[in-house]
């Protein structure tokens, strides 16, 4: 195993446009990155210049009719990192972008594929701590190690939140003050594209903006979306729910009687398989072995804890399509991997996070009120699963 360096820690305070000047000055290499990588993207896909900023134009345009203050933040990233104002809505957009080229087959879109990732939640009944747990693995490119950054947000008007996102973006998974969490996982439908809507990572965001968990659940399953996305959230006080979403409509999945949820990439809700079609299999077939494997792991156990958790999202069966997924090449000289590893309590504030946790097994534990701890390498002689 090697020892990885930890994702950067950025705490900004104050209003919308200077929170995210201090972002921008505090994280600007790293927003570089992803704006040099997803206008490589663009590019690699065809775009013009033309036909790029018209389609960047029209995400802003959602974004600012969604919430006003969501542009003023991007315009503080913008200018705190010197990085034009056009990439960094091209940052927050970028799940929308890749899916509306895949949607009208952009020669070369697939060889990008979709964020893997599978997450799972663990309700107070099943836990060791008998408090909610909640985790994700992202998986991505590999190079999204270089962009990664921890965001802490003390917010002038509403709860503080934690967030681990791509540097330049306002959401991810992460959760906030008032003991909302929320991961969300790719996913494709017969529907998407055939409107315009909210960007995803602007949902996450305001989702962590809500001090009211039901508000939180409202924004996520009723907020017009481009297209599908399925969105994990927990509640503090013992509540969790996934949501599979169509750009119109969403479908609720609930615990079930071993007091989990577990989800990967592909439509589990039988009223939504019988109402669309999954779009997404093809790009993503290792999801139907990935949520099984990361449920039975967990259920191998009687109380679950952080780190029954993070055992199970070391699975590697099915390598190098497994949970928890090593580097592998792809084409157009890309490399994928599982890119982080998230594990959020909630209640306490608390999210510990790996980067490329098939190499690494060393977390940073981030916090609400706390500086970053770097945690032992407690897992480094525990192989990763394969019962």
């Amino acid at each position: 195993m090697q020892t990885i360096a930890p994702f950067p820690f950025v705490s900004v305070t104050g209003g919308a446009f200077e929170r995210g000047r201090q972002y921008g000055k505090q994280a600007a290499d790293r927003i570089r990155k992803s704006a040099d990588m997803y206008g490589r993207t663009l590019e690699n896909l065809g775009y013009s210049a033309a036909s790029r900023d018209k389609l960047i134009l029209s995400f802003a345009k959602s974004i600012g009719e969604f919430g006003a203050h969501y542009l003023d933040e991007m315009h503080g990233i913008a200018e705190g990192s010197g990085v034009p104002f056009a990439d960094i809505v091209m940052i927050n957009a970028r799940t929308e972008v890749l899916a509306k080229a895949r949607a009208e087959k952009v020669p070369g879109v697939d060889e990008e594929g979709g964020d893997g990732c599978t997450g799972a939640l663990i309700l107070p009944e099943r836990s060791a701590t008998g408090r909610l747990i909640h985790g994700q693995n992202w998986d991505w490119r590999a190079d999204c190690v270089e962009t990664g950054v921890v965001l802490r947000v003390h917010n002038d008007d509403g709860p503080d939140f934690l967030t681990f996102v791509e540097a330049g973006g306002l959401a991810r998974s992460g959760l906030n003050s008032a003991g909302v969490s929320i991961t969300a996982n790719y996913l494709e439908s017969s529907r998407d594209f055939e409107s315009l809507g909210v960007p995803l990572s602007l949902l996450r965001r305001s989702a962590l903006e809500q001090s009211v968990f039901a508000n939180a659940l409202k924004i996520v399953a009723t907020t017009p979306k481009s297209c599908s996305n399925n969105v994990m959230l927990g509640m503090a006080e013992g509540f969790g729910i996934d949501l599979e979403c169509a750009p119109d409509e969403h479908f609720p999945i609930y615990p079930g009687d071993d007091q989990l949820i577990v989800h990967a990439n592909h439509w589990v809700s039988p009223v939504a398989r019988s109402k669309l079609v999954d779009t997404g299999c093809e790009n993503s077939p290792d999801s139907h072995y990935r949520d099984w494997r990361v449920r039975k792991l967990l259920n191998q156990s009687g109380l679950i804890g952080r780190e029954e958790l993070k055992q199970a999202l070391f699975d590697s069966f099915g390598t190098p399509f497994a949970v928890c997924r090593p580097p592998r090449p792809g084409t157009r000289h890309s490399t994928t991997a599982t890119v982080a590893m998230v594990v959020m309590e909630p209640a306490l504030g608390e999210m510990d996070v790996a980067p490329l946790p098939a190499l690494n097994r060393t977390f940073t534990r981030y916090s609400l009120t706390a500086d970053p701890v770097r945690l032992d390498d407690q897992n480094s002689n525990h192989p990763a699963g394969r019962a």
